[in-house]
């Protein structure tokens, strides 16, 4: 599936996910550390690497995780650089399209239109997303609008409490970035992103018993409100301008500061 369509997501899109999961060829390990590894990959749609997150979490697991990255709630939780995450519509019960919002300090912040599509696989869990132009979340001032090619998340069961767990992004946050920000994000951000993602799952079960404990859409189909899509509303993405000025080059690595690569909100 290519970015910018809409359709139901057939088996051979989330298998060339994994695949990109597995592979090594081609790809640059740049941070390994207390089990989570970090790997960047050039590729022929983007100047931006992809990059590949894995971690095994030893005390948490697959059906747990599988949760804390679906549900929306949740995520207003422990996301701390979400400013606004919504589902807009649902193509089919494993099929929806949502817009996200999020801080990028010192840059400018970022936003996305996804199509997310999900399978259970028995063994693991897959999710994975691509740029789509809705006409209900269109450009707006204050954010520069990125391209997901495919972002995912692979969720693979594991003996007792764990799991191990695949982060890969094929995405673009446009904009004219220095060097510096790159390697701050594979060799910074990104872990901390993983430890984020640990706390939530530790705190999730407890958290989810007083809030609608058995409002699971993900994994429940008949519970799920979205309005059906409605293809008059699919624009393609050559039509969208972000409205924020693209060129952030100047901007100076000791610009940024502790709170920005903290992994934890300086507000809480």
């Amino acid at each position: 599936m290519q970015s910018g369509e809409v359709k139901v997501a057939e088996d051979s899109d989330f298998k060339r996910f994994i695949e990109l999961c597995v592979e090594t060829e081609g790809w640059k390990q740049e941070y390994n550390k207390r089990n989570t590894s970090v790997h960047t990959k050039i590729n022929d749609v983007s100047d931006f690497k992809m990059f590949k997150i894995k971690t095994t979490y030893t005390d948490v697991t697959a059906e747990v995780l599988y949760d804390v990255l679906h549900d929306p709630e949740y995520r207003k939780v422990w996301d701390h650089s979400m400013v606004e995450g919504y589902e807009i519509c649902c193509i089919n019960p494993n099929n929806d399209i949502g817009y996200y919002s999020m801080k990028c300090r010192p840059f400018k912040s970022r936003d996305f239109v996804t199509q997310r599509s999900w399978l259970d696989m028995g063994a693991q869990y897959c999710i994975i997303n691509h740029s789509v132009n809705h006409q209900k979340a269109l450009p707006k001032k204050g954010y520069i609008r990125g391209v997901s090619y495919l972002t995912g998340y692979l969720v693979r069961k594991m003996e007792g409490n764990k799991c191990q767990f695949t982060y890969v992004s094929q995405s673009d946050p446009k904009g004219k970035l220095p060097a510096w920000a790159v390697n701050k994000v594979t060799q910074i951000m990104a872990p901390k992103v993983i430890t984020r993602i640990h706390k939530a799952c530790l705190s999730y079960q407890k958290w989810k018993t007083t809030h609608n404990p058995t409002f699971k859409p993900w994994l429940n189909p008949e519970q799920m409100t979205l309005p059906r899509l409605n293809m008059a509303d699919i624009k393609p993405l050559s039509e969208f301008n972000s409205l924020e000025s693209l060129d952030e080059s100047c901007m100076k690595e000791e610009d940024i500061g502790e709170n920005d690569i903290s992994d934890e909100d300086s507000s809480d």
